[in-house]
This record gives C-alpha cells, structure tokens and sequence, in this order.
C-alpha cells in the first residue's frame, strides 16, 4: 500500500505551475516586442459581446451588453442548436489629426456563437434590445419541457 502525503502531492502540479508562468512571462516580452506597431495587438482580452445565458422550465434567456450599437447592426440567427450574433460597431467621428492616450474600446464586425443547452422552438423566439443590452427569448422545444403527470387513483 502507498501512501501519499499532502505536500507529496503539491509537487505533482510544480511543473504546471511553472509553465504558467512561462507562458506569462513569453506573453509580457511578445507585448513588449510588439508595442512598437502602432495598431497590431497580437493578444486581444476579453469576447465581445459578454454573454449572460439562463433558464426557466420553459424558455432559455439570453442577455449580451451591446453599448453603442444601432439594433439595425445586429444579427441574430437561430441554426440547429447555435445561437450566433452578428453585427457591427461602428467608430465614432472624430476630429482630424486626432491622437489618442488610450484605446481599448474595440470597433468593427464582430461574431459571437453559442451552442444552446437544449431544443429551442426557433420559430417563437423574441429579441428586445434596451439601454445596450439585447434580450433574446428562446422557448424551449415542446418535447423538451417537463409534463406534469397526474396521479390516478384506482
């Protein structure tokens, strides 16, 4: 029989921690290197839009933050079981010979798909876009709801 102590046990997960630092430390001088490209950004943070996904028994609920686009610019379509947004953000006019300190804020097409946990009736979903944030309403399939079941008594 074997025994394995605790700190046995945090040598195992050593080599994985130093490889995160690596690929940390190989990001950090990959920014470094490429700082000096005025608009190249080889690692982008973060996927646009942010997504919020829920449920009830019946339906499946959707919330992306869209801040700043026209509802006209947006795309939702329904195939099998994905969800995919489409759109675009547009930038603003600004002036000429303009130079900015920071920009992080990002603009241009975007695409965001989601594989949905369930059927969905494709037919009867609603879409309600307020204040930045769109509302997609997916009920879900008939044969996917549960049924209650009455007890008989003989």
């Amino acid at each position: 029989m074997a025994l394995i102590r605790w700190s046995d046990q945090r040598d195992l997960f050593r080599p994985f921690e130093e490889m995160e630092r690596e690929m940390e430390r190989l990001r950090r001088e990959m920014d470094r290197l490429f700082s000096g490209f005025r608009g190249f950004r080889p690692f982008r943070v973060g996927v646009f839009p942010l997504l919020n996904v829920s449920e009830d028994k019946d339906n499946l609920y959707v919330r992306a933050e869209l801040p700043g686009i026209d509802p006209k610019d947006i795309e939702i379509s329904v195939e099998g079981d994905t969800l995919t947004l489409r759109g675009e953000r547009k930038s603003p006019e600004v002036g000429e010979n303009v130079s900015y300190h920071r920009r992080e804020r990002e603009f241009g097409r975007f695409r965001r798909s989601l594989t949905l946990p369930t059927r969905i009736d494709a037919d009867k979903v609603e879409a309600v876009f307020k204040n930045g944030i769109l509302q997609i309403t997916l009920p879900k399939a008939e044969e996917v709801r549960p049924k209650q079941i009455t007890v008989k008594t003989a």
